[in-house]
C-alpha cells in the first residue's frame, strides 16, 4: 500500500538517498541538505512524500504563489517506478493546489528527457512554447 502524505523530518535520510539516485548531477543548491530546510520554511504542507511500509519512495515538492502552482523535485525510486506512485503524487499535488484556489500547475522538464515528458503528457500536461529563464540570486 502506498500512502501520500506531508513530509516528516524522519523522512530526511530516505529522501536524501532518493534524490541522490534520481538527480545525481544536481547542483548543490538543489540537494536535500539545502532544498529541504528551505522548503520547510515556505508551505511545508506542500512537500509530499509517497511512502511504502513507512519508507519514503517518492517525493513532490509543490509551490503556489497565488497565481500559479509549480511542481519540483518529483522523484520515484527506480525500484518503484511504473507502479502508479508518480501519478499518486501528481494527483495529490493537484488536489492540494485546487484546495488553495490554484487554477494552473506548471513544471519544467529537460527537453531531452522524453520518458518524463511522456509521463506528464499521459497525465494531461501539455508542452507549452515558452523560454525558461533563470537567475541565481545567491551563491
Amino acid at each position: 500500500m502506498i500512502e501520500v502524505r506531508t513530509y516528516a523530518q524522519s523522512d530526511f535520510p530516505a529522501v536524501k538517498a532518493l534524490w541522490e539516485e534520481a538527480f545525481p548531477n544536481d547542483p548543490l543548491w538543489n540537494r536535500a541538505e539545502a532544498a529541504i530546510p528551505a522548503k520547510l520554511q515556505v508551505q511545508p504542507e506542500l512537500f509530499l512524500v509517497a511512502a511504502s511500509a513507512g519508507q519514503a519512495i517518492g517525493t513532490a515538492m509543490v509551490g503556489y504563489d497565488g497565481h500559479r502552482g509549480w511542481l519540483y523535485a518529483m522523484a520515484v525510486s527506480a525500484a518503484h517506478q511504473r507502479r502508479g506512485v508518480g501519478t499518486l503524487l501528481v494527483r495529490e499535488a493537484e488536489s492540494r493546489l485546487r484546495g488553495l484556489g490554484c487554477g494552473k500547475l506548471n513544471l519544467q522538464v529537460r527537453a531531452t528527457n522524453q520518458r518524463v515528458i511522456a509521463f506528464y503528457s499521459a497525465l494531461g500536461f501539455d508542452v507549452e512554447e515558452r523560454v525558461s529563464m533563470g537567475k541565481r540570486l545567491g551563491d
